[in-house]
């Protein structure tokens, strides 16, 4: 698709990228889908597993279940047993997600790096500093 397509943010369904970002807007959407890609799980193992609050995730799954992203399964059992599951489609994100895995690792790596060298240069910016004031006392 052209760029130009996706310029405008009403493109959903027409702009590959428009159309992600909106299944993906939620703060949660990711590692909803992280948490789901291995195997189902009941909405309690997601919220103590994600650590979001009841009602966030209730809306973030919902609002995923209706764009088919993921299926809730209601058991008739008492107490009332709820699995959700990706759908096929929601499936078919898994190599995004080692995507988004593998990119936040090098990211991680490359903070890391950042404040290392941060440190680094915080070490050479004192060391000059007293060299100076040395300088100075003699």
């Amino acid at each position: 698709m052209k760029k130009e397509t996706c310029k405008k943010a009403d493109q959903f369904g027409k702009c590959p990228y428009v159309t992600a970002q909106r299944l993906l807007q939620g703060k949660w959407a990711i590692l909803i889908l992280h948490e789901l890609e291995d195997s189902p799980k009941r909405f309690n193992q997601l919220q103590r597993e994600i650590d979001i609050t009841q009602a966030t995730l209730s809306s973030q799954l919902k609002a995923m279940e209706s764009e088919g992203l993921l299926t809730r399964t209601v058991y008739p059992e008492v107490p009332p047993r709820v699995e959700y599951r990706l759908t096929d489609i929601g499936l078919s994100f898994r190599p995004v997600l080692e995507s988004i895995r593998v990119w936040g690792d090098r990211y991680i790596s490359y903070l890391h790096g950042q404040n290392h060298q941060d440190a680094e240069d915080g070490k050479a910016e004192r060391a000059g500093r007293e060299g100076s004031m040395e300088d100075r006392v003699q």
